[in-house]
């Protein structure tokens, strides 16, 4: 087993934000880069999130770890999980919606890296969730966790709900990452810009991560995770068409829902902007 050695400078970053917002597409482009690992929505949060109660607080082991020794134990589980890319001396780009609730503990982990959040108008957002179960109707989708909602404004609710919702909660996360003290590890990416002018946007991210720039193919864009969607009851979820363009249609969503949700589009507000956050 190769022993890992980190490139110098920062060869991890991470990348989280909204959902239906060009997580993937943005890891479809990068992933053409030779040189950089990126995909969809990994476990390494969900191992680090599991790990760390059991090293701290009430758990019968805690006495065992020390700060220091917690640190080195969560550093080693993500290193060891992205073993060969490291070993391969690739650029790192981890995904997880919920890294934006972790920013101190990547801090921590991870001074150097930065952490790319994709968001999209929240109103189309949601329209992008429900045309997708929509397309999907013999499928009860695992984001409900089980449960058949009856309607769209039922279904909305609970994508929207704070602590559980599939928008709702990673909403509320980057909300307070914005606000937070390492709001400057952010780096907001608008999926509207990324569709629209793929090269700057993406030559805009290599200028903040200080990377030497790549020549990418925005006409032949391949992704698709088709075991995963399957199980969570929404085929195609992760497939990435294969040219990066703006699909321009109609909202499927009713006027008073697409109207309700209007105005939660915080990064576009420059006087909310107080930590300047980089929003490209």
């Amino acid at each position: 087993m190769g022993k890992v050695v980190v490139n110098k400078g920062s060869s991890i970053h991470f990348i989280s934000g909204l959902p239906r917002s060009g997580s993937t597409l943005l890891s479809a482009i990068l992933r053409q880069n030779p040189r950089f690992s990126a995909g969809m929505s990994g476990p390494a949060a969900t191992l680090l999130g599991a790990v760390l109660p059991k090293m701290s607080g009430a758990s019968e082991y805690a006495p065992f770890f020390t700060d220091e020794r917690r640190h080195h134990v969560l550093r080693s589980l993500f290193e060891a999980y992205h073993h060969d890319d490291l070993v391969g001396g690739k650029v790192i780009f981890d995904t997880n919606r919920t890294w934006t609730a972790k920013l101190s503990l990547l801090d921590a982990l991870f001074p150097s890296a930065k952490i790319i959040c994709c968001v999209r108008d929240v109103p189309w957002v949601i329209d992008s969730v429900e045309k997708m179960i929509r397309r999907n109707p013999t499928h009860v989708s695992g984001i409900f966790h089980g449960k058949d909602t009856r309607n769209v404004y039922g279904r909305i609710k609970d994508v929207m709900d704070s602590e559980r919702g599939l928008i709702g909660l990673p909403w509320g996360s980057l909300r307070e990452a914005w606000f937070g003290e390492h709001a400057v590890k952010l780096i907001v990416v608008r999926y509207e810009s990324l569709v629209t002018e793929p090269a700057t946007t993406i030559g805009g991210i290599y200028e903040q991560l200080g990377l030497e720039p790549f020549m990418h193919d925005f006409k032949n864009v391949e992704y698709q995770e088709e075991q995963f969607d399957q199980r969570l009851g929404m085929p195609n979820l992760h497939t990435v068409r294969r040219k990066v363009e703006l699909e321009k249609r109609s909202t499927i969503l009713p006027p008073d829902i697409f109207m309700k949700y209007a105005d939660m589009n915080f990064w576009d507000n420059d006087k909310l902007n107080t930590k300047k956050v980089f929003v490209l």
